[in-house]
């Protein structure tokens, strides 16, 4: 896995494709991280949650994240999240 993740809605989404593609089950990475399922859920839309909790979640999924210098958006990556290209703009 190697997503661009710029936003919080995209983390989410990556961890949650990650859980399903490995095929755990919420309720599994809940108890070996130690926090309540629904707290998964919030993580996978994007909503806040406390770092630690992040990390814990990370760690019972045997995931990891890393940093890298932001640089500029690629032209897919901007119509991708802004679902305009130049033949709509008027």
């Amino acid at each position: 896995m190697k997503d661009k993740i710029r936003l919080p809605i995209e983390l989410g989404q990556a961890i949650q494709r990650a859980r399903k593609e490995g095929r755990l089950k919420a309720i599994d990475i809940a108890a070996r991280s130690g926090r309540a399922r629904n707290v998964l859920y919030r993580l996978e839309r994007g909503e806040d949650i406390t770092l630690a909790s992040l990390f814990d979640i990370l760690r019972a999924m045997d995931l990891t994240i890393g940093l890298e210098r932001l640089g500029m958006p690629t032209l897919e990556e901007v119509t991708e999240r802004f679902g305009q290209d130049d033949d709509d703009a008027s």
